[in-house]
């Protein structure tokens, strides 16, 4: 459940980032600690462990954010990214950060935990659509991890 709560958090950092149009500031290290330390003054997080798996994956899912948006536009039939919804992107977002960073996670554990806060956060068509396209990228981009 710390992960999971932990997951929500990142998708909370990463939509609000993307409603203030901050992404691309906060690609700079020393801005992404001043929000990331705003961030967890708000939300008053005391375990420790939450804190440090929220901030390793926001720090990754923002330091890899190009090539995980060209992820998401290539899997999703090139979409345009403002067709997503905010929120579903927001979940692809780190997922994919998940599968294709993240090897000490397995990447069903990262899909079903996506489809989770999916549900919880967004609609039960959007649980369907992040399955489908975290699922294609798991297969087929962990082929090329691995190779």
């Amino acid at each position: 459940m710390k992960r999971r709560k932990a997951r929500e958090y990142v998708l909370q950092f990463l939509y609000a980032c993307e409603m203030n149009e901050n992404t691309e500031k906060i690609s700079d290290y020393n801005l992404l600690q001043e929000e990331l330390e705003k961030f967890w003054e708000r939300n008053e997080e005391q375990d420790h462990d939450i804190k440090s798996f929220t901030t390793k994956l926001i720090e990754g899912t923002i330091e890899h954010i190009d090539t995980i948006d060209t992820i998401i536009q290539k899997y999703t039939n090139k979409w345009n990214m403002e067709r997503i919804i905010t929120i579903d992107k927001n979940i692809l977002r780190f997922a994919i950060y998940e599968i294709l960073y993240r090897q000490d996670i397995p990447y069903q554990v990262t899909i079903n935990e996506a489809i989770e806060i999916a549900k919880k956060y967004s609609t039960k068509q959007s649980a369907a659509f992040i399955n489908g396209i975290l699922d294609k990228i798991a297969k087929e981009e962990s082929i090329v991890r691995s190779s």
